[in-house]
Protein backbone atom coordinates (compact mmCIF):
# COMPACT_ATOMS: atom_id res chain seq x y z
CA UNK A 1 0.00 0.00 0.00
CA UNK A 2 1.94 3.33 -1.27
CA UNK A 3 0.07 5.75 0.89
CA UNK A 4 0.52 5.92 4.04
CA UNK A 5 -2.79 7.54 4.42
CA UNK A 6 -4.44 5.16 3.19
CA UNK A 7 -2.75 2.09 5.57
CA UNK A 8 -3.44 4.18 8.61
CA UNK A 9 -7.18 4.12 7.55
CA UNK A 10 -7.60 0.69 6.76
CA UNK A 11 -5.61 -0.10 10.13
CA UNK A 12 -8.10 2.31 11.96
CA UNK A 13 -11.38 0.76 10.42
CA UNK A 14 -10.39 -2.41 11.43
CA UNK A 15 -9.31 -1.43 14.87
CA UNK A 16 -12.13 0.04 15.39
CA UNK A 17 -14.04 -3.41 14.35
CA UNK A 18 -11.47 -5.21 16.49
CA UNK A 19 -12.06 -3.07 19.35
CA UNK A 20 -16.13 -3.80 19.18
CA UNK A 21 -15.44 -7.71 18.61
CA UNK A 22 -12.62 -8.91 20.44
CA UNK A 23 -13.22 -12.62 20.14
CA UNK A 24 -13.23 -11.43 16.22
CA UNK A 25 -10.20 -13.61 15.13
CA UNK A 26 -10.30 -12.49 11.37
CA UNK A 27 -10.98 -9.10 12.18
CA UNK A 28 -7.39 -9.25 14.29
CA UNK A 29 -5.30 -11.13 11.96
CA UNK A 30 -6.65 -8.31 9.22
CA UNK A 31 -5.76 -5.40 11.78
CA UNK A 32 -2.48 -7.25 12.66
CA UNK A 33 -1.74 -7.25 8.84
CA UNK A 34 -2.15 -3.59 8.52
CA UNK A 35 0.00 -2.91 11.56
CA UNK A 36 3.05 -4.61 10.01
CA UNK A 37 2.28 -2.86 6.47
CA UNK A 38 2.32 0.32 8.55
CA UNK A 39 5.51 -0.70 10.19
CA UNK A 40 6.86 -2.31 7.43
CA UNK A 41 6.42 0.09 3.95
CA UNK A 42 5.95 3.32 6.17
CA UNK A 43 8.05 2.88 9.72
CA UNK A 44 5.36 4.11 11.39
CA UNK A 45 4.88 3.18 15.20
CA UNK A 46 1.19 3.80 16.60
CA UNK A 47 1.56 5.76 19.75
CA UNK A 48 -1.97 6.25 20.31
CA UNK A 49 -6.30 6.49 18.86
CA UNK A 50 -8.50 8.60 20.57
CA UNK A 51 -12.16 9.86 19.57
CA UNK A 52 -13.29 13.19 19.65
CA UNK A 53 -16.70 13.72 17.77
CA UNK A 54 -16.63 14.38 14.89
CA UNK A 55 -13.46 12.53 14.06
CA UNK A 56 -10.73 9.70 15.29
CA UNK A 57 -7.01 11.03 15.85
CA UNK A 58 -4.06 8.99 15.35
CA UNK A 59 -1.31 9.58 16.74
CA UNK A 60 2.30 7.91 15.69
CA UNK A 61 5.83 8.01 15.33
CA UNK A 62 7.84 8.18 11.98
CA UNK A 63 11.32 9.18 11.41
CA UNK A 64 11.79 10.08 15.11
CA UNK A 65 9.00 12.57 15.01
CA UNK A 66 5.48 12.27 16.42
CA UNK A 67 2.76 13.45 13.92
CA UNK A 68 -0.66 13.24 14.48
CA UNK A 69 -3.72 12.60 11.79
CA UNK A 70 -7.82 13.16 11.49
CA UNK A 71 -10.23 10.17 10.40
CA UNK A 72 -13.95 11.25 10.13
CA UNK A 73 -15.70 8.99 12.80
CA UNK A 74 -18.27 8.11 10.03
CA UNK A 75 -16.33 7.09 7.43
CA UNK A 76 -14.59 4.99 9.90
CA UNK A 77 -17.06 3.22 11.60
CA UNK A 78 -19.13 2.25 8.29
CA UNK A 79 -16.98 -1.53 8.29
CA UNK A 80 -18.85 -1.50 12.32
CA UNK A 81 -21.59 -0.37 11.68
CA UNK A 82 -22.43 -2.60 8.93
CA UNK A 83 -21.17 -5.80 10.60
CA UNK A 84 -23.74 -4.90 13.48
CA UNK A 85 -27.15 -4.56 10.52
CA UNK A 86 -26.34 -8.06 9.33
CA UNK A 87 -24.56 -9.95 11.77
CA UNK A 88 -25.86 -13.19 10.68
CA UNK A 89 -23.23 -12.15 8.13
CA UNK A 90 -20.19 -11.63 9.89
CA UNK A 91 -20.04 -14.46 12.09
CA UNK A 92 -16.25 -15.30 14.33
CA UNK A 93 -15.32 -18.70 12.53
CA UNK A 94 -11.81 -19.72 14.74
Amino acid sequence: MKSLQDALYNWLTIKVVCDARPDDTAARETELFFMQLLQDDHQVIIDSVSRAEPFYFVEYTMDEETKKQRFPIELIDIMLDQIQLEPEKYKNIE
